[in-house]
């Protein structure tokens, strides 16, 4: 059995303190798995992993235009969330899951992968990145950190979100691939709202999982 979490907007900082407090009553055992799906006002998120030279513009510019900029201790490089864009955090137990970060990776790979499918898009992975990739193009931005075998931040699926914050940093560190979104790919507007159902029940598949209760927009 797993929780089920909608934040509906909220900013990023605020969304990962609920994680964090989650992530202590997950490892306390005082929890079940817990899923959160949350959609943040415009903010690039700067992981451990990041380089200010993948940074394309001064800070100053971005402030400028309505985004901020987060310092994050979660995996890889610098990536930019919005609005239309789902992020999903899975607080997860990995002793659950396998206590093995490789096959964590591949499963959340998976998860997304079979999202792609019911929405009738070949979603594959990278030999050499981690993420979701259709045609090369990353479609889903994956950043974790694991703290006594339990898990925060996760992933960010591009749905019908705008594109062109991504242009103005290197998405991930990664010079020679762009982004897409679901929207792009099938060339049919795809929301949130039609992602998180297939998102939940994916990960009902792959993890094993049933859930509590799915019910869109609940506040904890």
């Amino acid at each position: 059995m797993a929780e089920f979490l909608d934040l509906g907007r909220l900013g990023y900082l605020e969304a990962w303190d609920t994680q964090k407090g989650i992530q202590a009553d997950v490892q306390s055992g005082n929890r079940d798995d817990t899923l959160i799906f949350v959609e943040h006002p415009p903010v690039m998120t700067l992981g451990a992993s990041f380089h200010e030279e993948n940074l394309r513009l001064p800070r100053s510019e971005y402030a400028e235009l309505g985004i901020d900029l987060i310092k994050t201790d979660r995996g890889g490089d610098v990536t930019f969330h919005g609005p239309q864009q789902l992020v999903i955090y899975p607080v997860f137990d990995l002793r659950r899951h396998g206590k093995d970060l490789h096959r964590w990776l591949r499963n959340l790979e998976e998860t997304f992968i079979q999202v792609c499918a019911s929405f009738g898009l070949k979603g594959e992975r990278s030999s050499v990145n981690t993420g979701v990739w259709i045609r090369e193009r990353k479609v889903a931005a994956i950043g974790i950190k694991v703290s006594k075998w339990v898990s925060i931040h996760g992933i960010a699926l591009n749905c019908n979100n705008d594109l062109c914050p991504f242009e103005t940093i290197v998405p991930c560190g990664i010079q020679t691939h762009v982004v897409t979104s679901l929207s792009v790919e099938a060339g049919r507007e795809i929301t949130i709202e039609d992602a998180k159902p297939e998102v939940a029940k994916a990960f009902q598949n792959v993890f094993g999982i049933t859930f509590q209760t799915f019910i869109p927009n609940e506040v904890p």
